[in-house]
Order: C-alpha cells, then sequence, then structure tokens
C-alpha cells in the first residue's frame, strides 16, 4: 500500500447532492485502497444517504456543517457570511492539512473564491486557473483556463503554460507535452492583443514544448497536450465541446432507432460504437483542478453524478501521490529567478 490520501466531499454541493455524491465517493473508496475519505455535510441526509451502503467505515471519517452555499448566493459574500458551510469546511481541512484535497460539485464561484481566500496561492502564482483534462481523438488534452480568470495577463497565461505542462506530464503520463495557445488562426502575427503579447513570451520559454497557436477545430483531433487560453474563451470551448458531444449522441441514438432497419444495424454496431464513445467520455476523468494553490481544490460539474464523482476523487489521489502542489510551486518560484 502506498501513501494514504485524505480526500474531503462536499457532499452538500451540485444538482445531485447528497445521493449521487456519496454514491461516487464510496465506488471511490472502493477502487482505491490508499484513499481516505473524509465527506463533509448536513447531518440528516449524510447519514440518511451513508446507511444505504456498506462500507469500511474506519476508512471514513464524517464531518458535519449545518449550511449550504446555494448557487445562486454572491460567492464572496457567501464564503466569507457562511463558514460552517460543506465548502468552508472542507477547504478549511485542506488549509490546515487535516484533508489531501477537497472536492465540490457546488458553486463554482464559491469554490473558486474560497480557493484563494481560504487555501491560498502558492508564492508567486498570479491566478490559480481550473484546467479540466477533455478527451480527443488522439487521446485527452489539459483546457486551461476553463472558468476561473476571465480578463488574463499574459504573464499569467505563461504561468497556465507551465502548470499545464507539469500536470500532463506527472499525471497523465505525457512526456514533453506539446504546448499551444488557443487562436484564430495558426500563423504567428493573428490573434487578439493578449494572444499577441503572450505568444512570444511562451516562445521565449525553453522549458516548454511550444508548438505555436492551435486552432479550435483541431483540439478535437488531439493537436496539443496542453491548450492554454483564458476564461472566457476556454470555457466556451468546454460548453461547445460538452454540447455538442450530447447533441452527437442524441441524434446517434434518434437515427438508429428510427426504423427496423437501422434498429438492426445498430445491434452490429453496438460494441464498436460504445467502445468509441466510451473515449470521449469526458466524466471518466473528472472534474477540473484549480492549480497554484497551497493545497489541491478540485471542481466537479454542477451536474455530477456518482461516475465523475468517482473519477474526480481518483484523480485527486493520482495528484497527491505525484506531489503536484509542490511541484507546481517550485516550477512557478523557478520561472521567477529566470
Amino acid at each position: 500500500m502506498g501513501r494514504n490520501v485524505r480526500v474531503a466531499v462536499d457532499a452538500m454541493g451540485g444538482d445531485n447532492a447528497p445521493g449521487e455524491i456519496v454514491k461516487g465517493a464510496l465506488e471511490a473508496l472502493k477502487a482505491s485502497k490508499d484513499l481516505t475519505l473524509v465527506v463533509v455535510g448536513q447531518q440528516k441526509p449524510l447519514e440518511r444517504e451513508l446507511k444505504k451502503y456498506q462500507y469500511d467505515k474506519s476508512r471514513v471519517e464524517v464531518v458535519f456543517a449545518t449550511e449550504v452555499i446555494e448557487m445562486a448566493e454572491p460567492p464572496v459574500v457567501a464564503i466569507r457570511k457562511k463558514k460552517d458551510s460543506s465548502i468552508c469546511v472542507g477547504l478549511n481541512m485542506v488549509k490546515q492539512k487535516k484533508a489531501d484535497a477537497f472536492v465540490s460539485s457546488g458553486s463554482t464561484g464559491a469554490v473558486l473564491a474560497g480557493g484563494q481566500l481560504i487555501v491560498g496561492r502558492k508564492k508567486g502564482v498570479e491566478r490559480p486557473p481550473l484546467a479540466p483534462i477533455v478527451p480527443t481523438a488522439a487521446g485527452p488534452f489539459l483546457l486551461i483556463d476553463c472558468g476561473a480568470n476571465v480578463d488574463a495577463k499574459s504573464s499569467q497565461l505563461v504561468q497556465f503554460a507551465k502548470m499545464g505542462a507539469i500536470y500532463m506530464e506527472c499525471v497523465a503520463g505525457v512526456k514533453n507535452p506539446r504546448v499551444g495557445i488557443v487562436n484564430i488562426g495558426a500563423e504567428d502575427e493573428k490573434g487578439n492583443a493578449l494572444v499577441k503579447e503572450t505568444f512570444p513570451l511562451l516562445k521565449q520559454c525553453t522549458d516548454l514544448n511550444f508548438i505555436g497557436s492551435v486552432e479550435a477545430r483541431d483540439i478535437p483531433y488531439g493537436v496539443c497536450d496542453v491548450a492554454v487560453c483564458e476564461a472566457f474563451v476556454g470555457n466556451v470551448i468546454l460548453k461547445l465541446y460538452e454540447g455538442t458531444s450530447a447533441m452527437f449522441l442524441q441524434e446517434v441514438k434518434k437515427t438508429f432507432l428510427s426504423s427496423l432497419r437501422t434498429k438492426a444495424g445498430a445491434m452490429l454496431l453496438k460494441p464498436a460504437l460504445k467502445q468509441t464513445l466510451k473515449k470521449f467520455d469526458a466524466s471518466r476523468y473528472g472534474g477540473a483542478p484549480m492549480l497554484g494553490l497551497n493545497g489541491l481544490v478540485y471542481k466537479m460539474h454542477g451536474s455530477a453524478k456518482a461516475k465523475e464523482v468517482r473519477n474526480s476523487i481518483i484523480q485527486c489521489v493520482n495528484f497527491t501521490k505525484q506531489d503536484m502542489v509542490e511541484k507546481i510551486g517550485e516550477k512557478i518560484a523557478a520561472s521567477a529567478k529566470e
């Protein structure tokens, strides 16, 4: 057995809490022998859900929180006022080193604000980005930033690139990851003011395998391992990616069920199609880590179900075993001295 990793889970956050959150967390417990769960939430609903399952109680700690931060609440105000919310309690556990990571499907704004206000940034990190792993035809890539910093500066994008490269190399096992900046064309001179300012800075980074500009249409084919952008662009890419995937699957199902002939064809194609669709199932990679903090904060989709919860927690175990928090901090500190 390797290093034991303690992951605090917000059982009250998201559309499917606490049922799917508890279910996914306990599935992760079965899948990883090195995991200890800290389940955070309101006493009655949490106890009701936990009673449904048989699990190793010696590896599960239950911490009660009396409050819940709702999706519509102003994030910073909620973090400051609801100190006994499941989000604040979980984040404080990471700050106090009582947990190695915190996972939540709750308010994105509250998790992002709390990550900075409670856990805090590593020295030298200008802004912590959200960085989900997204599937492509050639394997997964890291989209950084996808939602934390909509008005980023060029120096911050350079930091995102360096943090993303470390993540893909250490956690995803991609050697010398290809880093690209999202642009409206492949030519060096294209782009808005931010891209034009960032491009030469990335080109100067000898510690990065920078391949230049990448266009959105090429991303699904696996043109790069790390796609760097500010959060407005990243979030549009992510949401369009998710919407297109869902629409495509819906249309394929509709076509297969349209007649007896297509139903027969669907039966023949089902094994191969299932395998292909599995490649593009983003939930198997979990949510998105918030990189550059003093501890690991992991944000899942608001609609996360058990599978995404399970995989997000397992990603936290891998992240922690690779000592990513310290590696990112060291990388940024070293870059500041150059």
